[in-house]
C-alpha cells in the first residue's frame, strides 16, 4: 500500500522549512500522514522537534489575518482545510527582518523555529489551521508580536492590509523598528 511521501524545502531564513505533503488518493478521497517523525527527520527535519500540545484556529471567512506571532518555542503548521497566504519574519538577531512568504494548503507544511514571527491570511471561507508546538504557552511568557501592516516588511497580502479581518490586538502590535530581537 502506498503512504505518504513529503519533501522538504529548506527557505531564506534559517530553519523554516516548507514540507510538500502527498496524499494517497482514491475513489473515497485521501489519506495523508501529516506529521511522521521518522520519514520527515530523515529528510532534514529537526529531531529536536518534540510536541507537548496541538492547537487548531478556525477561520469562518476569507481574509482573516492573524498573527505575527513569535512564541519562545518551535512550531509544525499544517492546514487540514482551505488555503492561506503565511508570512514569516525572522526576529533572531542574526536574520533580523527577514521575511518570506508561502501559500499553504493541504499539500504543504510549514516547520516554523522560534524566534520566527508566524502569521496567516485565509484566501477563502472554512479554514482550518492547525499546529503542533514543544512547549506550552505560559501566562507570564515573553511573547514577540510584530504589525502585519508594518510597511517595513512589505509583505503584500493577498486581500490588502485594510480589507483583511483582523483583531485589534494584532492592529496594535509593535512596528519591526521597536522590536529587540530575540
Amino acid at each position: 500500500m502506498p503512504t505518504t511521501e513529503y519533501k522538504i524545502t529548506t527557505t531564506e531564513i534559517p530553519g523554516l522549512l516548507i514540507i510538500d505533503i502527498a496524499a494517497v488518493s482514491d475513489d473515497r478521497g485521501y489519506f495523508q500522514e501529516k506529521y511522521q517523525k521518522q520519514k520527515l527527520t530523515s529528510l532534514g527535519f529537526p529531531e529536536s522537534f518534540v510536541p507537548v500540545q496541538q492547537n487548531i484556529s478556525y477561520n469562518k471567512q476569507a481574509g482573516v489575518l492573524r498573527g505575527l506571532h513569535a512564541e519562545p518555542w518551535d512550531k509544525y503548521v499544517t492546514v487540514t482545510k482551505g488555503k492561506v497566504f503565511g508570512a514569516w519574519v525572522d526576529l533572531r538577531k542574526e536574520n533580523f527582518g527577514k521575511v518570506v512568504t508561502a501559500e499553504i494548503d493541504e499539500h504543504k507544511a510549514v516547520f516554523v523555529p522560534q524566534g520566527v514571527a508566524n502569521a496567516y491570511q485565509t484566501l477563502e471561507p472554512e479554514v482550518y489551521y492547525c499546529y503542533l508546538v514543544n512547549d506550552h504557552w505560559k501566562p507570564d511568557g515573553i511573547y514577540k508580536s510584530v504589525n502585519p501592516g508594518d510597511p517595513e516588511l512589505q509583505i503584500s497580502w493577498p486581500i490588502t492590509f485594510d480589507q483583511a479581518i483582523i483583531s485589534e490586538k494584532d492592529h496594535k502590535n509593535a512596528l519591526l523598528k521597536d522590536i529587540v530581537p530575540f
